[in-house]
């Protein structure tokens, strides 16, 4: 029993970090619900059922993504990188199919307690989940335009935002609000702030077989696209923050993280080296943190 529960300790630990995970996405569904509430015109904080079921149902979500990808990449894992769990037999893919399953079973029970209407949404979401598994029928096509690639995998951060605004408004009787848009617009872009700034290493650190985006496009070019996913990420931000009249808050933040950004891409441009790879994957994670707390997470807690 020992054994097992370590290796699910080890696998999380590689793969996905459960507490770093769970802070980002506690605050990315709450946001979500949050966003919804205000835009509601409800300035009360958001009930507890609907910041669980999105939370529990988000997180799952984001694990059955990882799963997915655990799928899809096992032969490139198994020839390129079997230092990975599943290449060197931590965990089998027959394991983790089963968990993705039963995580599923846990989202429709919660979807169906909160409001029947959600599992549509839910339905949604795992559809589109599974078109990524299965790379849209178009594998090769894709893996040989890369930026569609990200893109049409990157559409998985609305839909999964969608699912969490959903847990206010559908519960509350009301229509999706299309003044909302902005704020999914925003966690589209945002998603790709985090995909490229995950995907952007050293030199010294490429690994053959893996593909980043700074092997595929160079380090310097890679980091403006980050650069320029940021801004977008902020011009979306900003426009949604006008909606539920937080446009100094966001604004504040927006600046100040933007700023931050700019100064670790100037240095990683100077000296690509690892210390500064790292940075970026981590002001990429700060710049989703903060975004999205002051995007819905701290306005329902002042208002």
């Amino acid at each position: 029993m020992l054994l097992e529960q370590n290796r699910w300790w080890i696998y999380q630990k590689e793969r996905f970090p459960v507490i770093k995970n769970g802070l980002l996405i506690a605050v990315f569904s709450g946001s979500a619900v949050g966003y919804s509430c205000l835009l509601r015109g409800d300035n009360n904080i958001p009930s507890l059922s609907s910041l669980l079921v999105a939370f529990i149902s988000i997180f799952i979500f984001f694990l059955q993504l990882r799963i997915a990808d655990e799928f899809k990449d096992f032969s490139d894992d198994a020839r390129y990188r079997s230092y990975r769990p599943v290449p060197r037999g931590l965990v089998s893919l027959d394991e983790l199919g089963w968990v993705s399953v039963l995580g599923a079973t846990i989202q429709l029970g919660l979807s169906v307690y909160l409001s029947p209407w959600l599992v549509l949404v839910l339905g949604g979401v795992w559809l589109y989940i599974g078109l990524m598994w299965q790379e849209f029928f178009v594998a090769k096509w894709l893996k040989a335009h890369p930026l569609i690639y990200m893109l049409s995998h990157m559409l998985i951060m609305p839909l999964i935002n969608f699912y969490g605004t959903a847990c206010d408004w559908l519960v509350t009787g009301s229509l999706a609000p299309v003044n909302g848009l902005w704020f999914l617009l925003a966690s589209f872009f945002n998603g790709m702030v985090i995909e490229i700034g995950r995907k952007i290493r050293a030199p010294n650190d490429e690994e053959f077989g893996v593909e980043t985006y700074s092997s595929l496009w160079g380090y310097k070019n890679a980091v403006l696209v980050w650069l320029f996913a940021l801004g977008l990420g902020a011009f979306a931000s900003l426009f949604a923050a006008f909606q539920i009249n937080e446009i100094t808050l966001v604004g504040f933040v927006v600046v100040i993280l933007l700023l931050g950004a700019v100064g670790v891409a100037w240095v990683f441009r100077r000296q690509p080296v690892s210390k500064w790879a790292n940075f970026i994957d981590i002001m990429s994670g700060l710049w989703t943190l903060f975004v999205y707390l002051s995007l819905g997470v701290l306005p329902s807690l002042v208002a």
